[in-house]
């Protein structure tokens, strides 16, 4: 009961006032609002959905994808007089009337990438003067993960017919340090506890002669080493650089996977995750990227391989740390659109700017003095 009360009290007490004065332009007025909060109390409460039913959706959706919204109204014995409905996926209630029907159908489409709390949807049934409200709501519905999207990788000063060309680029650069790295042996990453079935070549024998455990060498393959896609979210300069930066390198590792595989380093791993051809890890490494939030810190630069390397940093005045000056192969730096001279941009995606920083291949070996 919101007015009611009152709208009750006022109709009781001009009948009162009415008889009291003998007077029938009184009663008219009284005898009305009591039939309007009798009249309206009723349509209202026989307008009273049970409960809210709401068909369950897909867990992960694409941003810009259309979310399917099904809503039932259970019990409802007559149209609503007026009202609301509300749901977390809704930009603004959808207003309800005598007209409106008991099942809601629409297409909504997510915008955003993250996590998104589905809470319940509700509906508000009242009267057009407010006499009466009454509620109901459905079980929340969980939550939905949402994707970014992929987009593809354009060469500079191209439109969209551009962007075939702009990904054939960047994919010679990244095979060409897959050739680079092919005549690298394979170098020592430090050292960790001893695993059962290790070959006898990797146990570090002065560690072992000195405390009396078993450790071995830790291995990098820089044979093995395909383009590698960091994800730098350390200070970004805004929310929506944060969420250009992480689609522009879902595009990347979508792109350059599917050409040959590629590895990804994400904020808080201390080693790559393969993404191989058959893009099998893929789904998996598209969540994480989704989830991605602001970073105390850049990535750790030690465990870097050699082959291609795209830095993608949500900061338009990053820069490459200088530990990657001595990797081999191709080094991208990718930014927010705007943090490179337009001369230097060798190609963009998903509105940010990619420049080649150098290439550094592998020494060539000093001619004999004879």
């Amino acid at each position: 009961m919101v007015r009611a009360p009152t709208v009750l009290f006022l109709g009781l007490a001009l009948i009162v006032a009415g008889a009291g004065f003998d007077s029938p332009s009184l009663l008219v007025p009284g005898v009305g609002l009591l039939i309007l909060v009798a009249f309206f109390g009723a349509w209202v409460e026989l307008a009273r959905p049970a409960g809210l039913t709401r068909a369950p959706g897909p867990a992960r959706l694409v941003e810009g994808e259309s979310y399917p919204l099904r809503i039932d109204m259970r019990g409802a014995r007559v149209p609503p007089p007026g009202g609301t409905l509300t749901d977390p996926l809704l930009a603004e209630p959808v207003r309800l009337g005598p007209r409106s029907p008991r099942r809601f159908r629409d297409s909504v489409r997510v915008q955003g990438r993250g996590r998104v709390v589905l809470g319940p949807a509700e509906v508000e049934v009242r009267d057009p003067l407010g006499i009466r409200t009454r509620r109901a709501a459905s079980a929340p519905a969980g939550e939905l993960v949402v994707l970014p999207r992929i987009e593809p990788v354009l060469a500079a000063g191209r439109g969209s017919a551009g962007g075939r060309s702009g990904l054939a680029g960047v994919e010679e650069g990244a095979a060409a340090g897959r050739i680079d790295a092919r005549a690298i042996e394979l170098e020592v990453d430090g050292l960790r506890p001893y695993r059962e079935g290790a070959p006898a070549s990797r146990i570090h024998w002065p560690a072992l002669a000195r405390t009396g455990e078993l450790v071995e060498r830790r291995l990098v393959a820089g044979a093995e080493a395909g383009p590698l896609i960091v994800v730098d979210s350390a200070n970004p300069d805004s929310p929506e650089a944060l969420d250009a930066a992480v689609r522009a390198a879902a595009s990347l590792c979508f792109h350059l996977a599917g050409a040959g595989g590629c590895s990804v380093l994400l904020p808080g791993d201390r080693r790559p995750t393969e993404v191989g051809s058959d893009l099998s890890a893929w789904p998996a490494v598209h969540v994480r990227l989704a989830l991605v939030e602001p970073a105390p810190s850049p990535p750790p630069t030690r465990a870097m391989r050699t082959g291609a390397v795209f830095w993608v940093a949500a900061r338009a005045r990053a820069n490459l740390p200088p530990a990657l000056g001595g990797a081999l192969g191709e080094r991208f730096l990718v930014v927010p659109a705007g943090g490179t001279s337009p001369s230097a941009v060798s190609f963009s995606v998903a509105g940010c700017e990619g420049r080649r920083v150098g290439r550094r291949g592998a020494r060539r070996p000093a001619r004999s003095a004879a």
